[in-house]
């Protein structure tokens, strides 16, 4: 890794993080994931420090995810314990910010998705620029939705949670702030005096209110009704019913979801579903536990190296799924992707920011 991928500076009362890697869309690699840490661990114990402020570099993503293709790799080459290693680092790391004792402000604009959002998600203040396009995309490569996921996806309103886990579905500022995953919306055009304004002392939320706007309006609001109909209930069996019965009714945007879902990884689906159901009561260390089985799991299945061949490798988009198709899959499979790990589970080391 060149020194430049990740930067972390004081600039006078905040911590100051730039994810740099614009030509990978900020995608996050394990020496990133370590100096994130350990830049977190430093300022939480630095009084001179009042909050901290991460960004992307390029204007094009704030991190479109982690290195899937790096993961890819070790996995063809049997090296899963250095995959493992990754996301055991990755995992503690967004403990550590939705634990973090002092203000954490991400600046999402452009790209946020996977990896980008367990870095920014779990912060205290989630501000969306006119440009963000967030999105849970794993399904899509034969993955799962992680990096908290599990934690934060179950908590939105009308079951949008389970939507966004298992349909891959894109949104922007609007509806990411009226969801909750954005605290607040400030125009693109202003980020810079934004952050400028966060290196002098003084309340957090003070600051940036005085940069905040009134969101662009969303897209999925006259669709929620049917989102919490379909997603809220049920197994992905039930949520097919549903959406076939809306879409035999005229409905453009269940026809819509119902090829999303269709073109995804039928076991990542199922997966996905299931962590929406077990994440309602889990806090979020448990959370991650449950995310830590499931990837200790899911790196072994064909269907994450037939994802990333499809869509990153030979991007031919025409993944060949096993099983074929959601009715097929296979519960006992998706039960095991949840169960124990005994003596490797994951752990978190001291409390709250440590």
């Amino acid at each position: 890794m060149a020194m430049s991928d990740i930067i972390c500076e004081r600039r006078g009362a905040a911590g100051f993080v730039l994810l740099n890697r614009p030509q990978a869309l900020n995608a996050l690699n394990h020496d990133m994931v370590q100096a994130l840490d350990a830049a977190l661990e430093a300022w939480a114990h630095d009084p001179a420090i009042e909050r901290v402020v991460i960004s992307g570099a390029g204007g094009r993503a704030f991190c479109a995810g982690g290195d899937i293709r790096l993961m890819h790799e070790l996995g063809v080459a049997g090296r899963f314990d250095e995959q493992l290693d990754f996301y055991r680092e990755e995992y503690r790391l967004n403990q550590r910010i939705a634990r973090y004792p002092k203000p954490y402000v991400a600046l999402l604009d452009g790209y946020v998705m996977g990896g980008g959002v367990g870095v920014s998600i779990h912060g205290s203040h989630r501000i969306a620029g006119d440009k963000l396009v967030f999105a849970m995309p794993e399904v899509s490569i034969g993955f799962f939705p992680d990096v908290g996921a599990t934690f934060f996806l179950p908590r939105l309103p009308d079951a949008t949670g389970s939507y966004l886990a298992v349909t891959g579905a894109r949104i922007g500022a609007g509806d990411a702030v009226a969801l909750g995953l954005a605290t607040s919306h400030v125009p693109s055009d202003r980020f810079a005096a934004l952050a400028l304004a966060l290196e002098a002392p003084g309340d957090t939320d003070a600051i940036i209110a005085a940069f905040s706007a009134p969101p662009p309006p969303g897209s999925l609001g006259p669709h929620r009704a049917l989102i919490a109909q379909a997603f809220g209930p049920g197994d992905v069996l039930q949520l097919l019913q549903t959406l076939e019965s809306a879409c035999a009714q005229g409905s453009a945007f269940a026809a819509e979801t119902l090829a999303l879902l269709r073109a995804k990884s039928p076991t990542s689906v199922a997966i996905g579903l299931r962590q929406m159901r077990e994440g309602r009561s889990a806090d979020i260390e448990a959370a991650l536990r449950i995310e830590f089985r499931i990837v200790t799991r899911i790196c072994r299945m064909g269907d994450f190296y037939e994802g990333v061949r499809a869509v990153i490798i030979d991007k031919d988009n025409q993944p060949r799924w096993s099983p074929a198709c959601l009715e097929e899959v296979d519960p006992g499979v998706v039960a095991a992707c949840f169960a124990p790990l005994g003596a490797d589970e994951l752990t978190f080391a001291g409390g709250p920011g440590a």
